[in-house]
């Protein structure tokens, strides 16, 4: 993918799952990508040693994403023009 015109990382949590930021910042540059802004931190009862980011549901103008490491989950909104199916293979060429 091009990554022509970068989109924007929004700071309103003062937290974040270790490790998602950078993560995040690498997303905001691939064409496509709006606005991201990472949401509400809370627990998960399973546990997830390697960081995980999953396209959960559609929202409008884009989706919202789950990240997952060890217990902790947080939301993540990406407003996007990219399909479910290419935002998925943004996210695991990122991930690789």
């Amino acid at each position: 993918m091009s990554r022509a015109n970068e989109g924007r990382l929004v700071w309103n949590h003062s937290t974040h799952i270790p490790g998602l930021i950078p993560i995040l910042e690498r997303l905001i540059t691939y064409d496509g990508i709006g606005t991201v802004t990472p949401g509400v931190i809370s627990r998960a009862k399973g546990h997830s040693p390697a960081m995980k980011l999953r396209v959960s549901v559609p929202i409008r103008g884009g989706f919202k994403l789950i990240a997952r490491q060890g217990k902790t989950v947080q939301e993540v909104f990406v407003l996007t023009e990219l399909s479910q199916q290419d935002l998925e293979g943004t996210i695991a060429d990122i991930l690789k």
